[in-house]
């Protein structure tokens, strides 16, 4: 190997852009090096010149639309995602309000659809021996057993449905109206059956896989804990 050889295996790149930091007039004494390089897409004036600065400018500002795209992306996400954990915490604080089962049934019905700004909000239990007690409460809806495990895969406790078909077991009367579903399991526990709180939205692919569900869980485990406590109660 030759010593210009060596000598070139020695350099690295932050060695010759350091050089030409140091030196910024290099091209200026060596215009003929500068033909040479291999920089971006030039943009050839009508004089037959070409210039590496507009096209270098051109490429720099390209970046920063790119930088200024995604940085409003973040922004745009991090307003959804504070929208969407400040109707999460006014729909707990409102289902621990409830004086009673009744009440909180009531309020998952009535009042979370606006909370939680969806079309409707539906809950129901799969029908064991444990679910005598949630039989009278208004709105549940009484599920046929495993029906769980059917629409959330065996375990599941999320399921985020993009082309919801419900015949009326989940949402009711508003199973026409509904599109896209959100489904949170409710665990069985020593005095509740295990069930289901259902978001449903008319707007198609409304929830679908992707999203986020940590604020859904932490919803459903909420109304799984008041479910027991109330109806443990009677």
């Amino acid at each position: 190997m030759s010593n210009t050889q060596t000598a070139t295996a020695l350099l690295s790149d932050d060695d010759v852009s350091q050089y030409l930091l140091d030196h910024p007039e290099f091209f200026s004494r060596n215009p003929e090096i500068l033909v040479q390089m291999q920089g971006p897409i030039p943009i050839k004036r009508e004089d037959g010149v070409v210039d590496f600065q507009s096209a270098m400018v051109e490429k720099l500002r390209d970046e920063m639309q790119n930088l200024t795209a995604c940085a409003q992306d973040v922004i745009e996400t991090s307003r959804t995602n504070m929208t969407y954990l400040t109707r999460t915490h006014a729909a707990v604080l409102a289902m621990l309000s409830a004086q009673d089962a009744d009440h909180m049934a009531s309020i998952i019905t009535n009042d979370l659809p606006l909370l939680l700004d969806v079309d409707a909000v539906s809950f129901g239990f799969e029908q064991d021996y444990k679910a005598e007690a949630a039989l009278r409460l208004p709105g549940v809806k009484m599920l046929p057993f495993h029906y769980l495990d059917a629409q959330m895969g065996e375990g599941g406790d999320i399921s985020l449905v993009r082309d919801m078909l419900d015949d009326g077991t989940l949402f009711g009367e508003d199973h026409t109206l509904i599109r896209s579903a959100a489904l949170a399991r409710l665990r069985p526990t020593q005095t509740m059956a295990g069930g289901v709180i259902a978001l449903g939205s008319s707007i198609p692919n409304a929830f679908h896989a992707g999203q986020g569900t940590d604020l859904l869980n932490f919803l459903a485990r909420v109304s799984e804990k008041l479910f027991s406590k109330w109806l443990g109660q009677d």
